[in-house]
């Protein structure tokens, strides 16, 4: 699924656990700060600095250092300043929405590199880690995890506070990947490793071990089988469009 057409192209090979950890170490670390200033500045020219207003108020956009060090200089003539920030020696920057036809709602953090497909949701509060994928029409509902390298296909619903784990630390070879169709749950967990088929029901609160047949309904901690899905089952887990549209 990775370099789809309608997601940004991924800038390093996310299949490999070892190669985004060399990519984390070896970028530059950022603390973008954003700072409002009333007061008189003396500014001499500064690269990677965005500079707005004048006169007695100012708006500076740029890294922390160079905006620390403005302040330092020019402190006898700042009235008073007001510092936003919401990162520390960040390694990779987070995507940009506006590249995406999805639909990403306020407070959803998801980092470069991964892929979401079109009319993917992600919800409020959703948290999706470098390297995953998040296949089309899929619904990732409040405060899910979506972990490193972690893959959901396509018409997929992952139920508010679920965990789909990464696989970065420590390495593994092979990510979670849910199939298309699947449902999972409230607040279940699936773990390292872990394979779940087209189709299949994960009921809420599960910790998913093992594999997961496709169209069965499995649950419990650690879950296991309990049934085949059947029409019942379809009609109690089947998506709305018309909230991907």
């Amino acid at each position: 699924m990775s370099n789809h057409k309608n997601s940004p192209p991924n800038t390093i090979d996310t299949s490999s656990p070892e190669t985004i950890a060399k990519y984390i170490k070896n970028a530059q670390k950022s603390t973008p700060v954003k700072v409002y200033i009333q007061g008189k500045l003396i500014l001499n020219e500064v690269s990677n600095l965005k500079v707005f207003g004048g006169e007695n108020f100012w708006i500076l956009i740029g890294e922390y250092e160079i905006i620390s060090e403005i302040l330092s200089k020019n402190k006898t003539n700042i009235c008073h300043y007001h510092l936003e920030y919401d990162r520390r020696n960040s390694a990779i920057p987070l995507i940009n929405p506006l590249l995406l036809q999805a639909r990403i709602e306020p407070g959803a953090i998801i980092r470069d590199n991964v892929y979401i497909g079109k009319n993917a949701v992600i919800m409020m509060g959703a948290v999706i880690n470098v390297g995953a994928e998040i296949g089309e029409n899929s619904m990732v509902d409040m405060n899910c995890v979506i972990g490193a390298r972690g893959i959901v296909g396509k018409n997929v619903h992952i139920g508010a506070g679920s965990v789909i784990a990464g696989v970065l630390e420590p390495p593994s070879s092979t990510p979670v990947i849910i199939e298309d169709n699947v449902f999972i749950g409230a607040n279940a967990v699936v773990l390292e490793g872990v394979k779940v088929g087209n189709g299949a029901v994960i009921a809420a609160g599960s910790v998913v071990t093992k594999d997961v047949p496709p169209n069965t309904v499995v649950a419990g901690m650690p879950a296991r089988i309990i049934k085949k899905k059947d029409s019942k089952t379809e009609d109690k887990v089947k998506i709305l469009e018309d909230l991907r549209g």
